[in-house]
């Protein structure tokens, strides 16, 4: 299963832009991005290709849901039984 996630454009270099969620770093090709894309703006990720932009607060409150569901799972697997 992939998951797309929201991330926010760090720096730009052509049709590629750095992109941050939460501590990471990484490279998402913006050929696909139907609108022009500025450091700040947050981007729907998927395979390494940012699909469209997203308000900035909803892109945190997804994240926030995301990290809460990661620590749940985490919490469901340390738990014995």
């Amino acid at each position: 299963m992939c998951l797309a996630i929201p991330a926010e454009i760090i720096k730009l270099e052509d049709e590629m832009a750095t992109v941050r969620v939460g501590d990471a770093l990484r490279k998402a090709s913006l050929m696909l991005l139907p609108e022009q894309a500025q450091p700040g703006d947050y981007v729907i990720v998927h395979a390494g290709f940012a699909l469209h932009k997203v308000d900035p607060h909803e892109a945190q409150e997804s994240l926030r849901m995301l990290r809460e569901m990661a620590a749940l799972a985490e919490e469901e697997m340390d738990s014995p039984g």
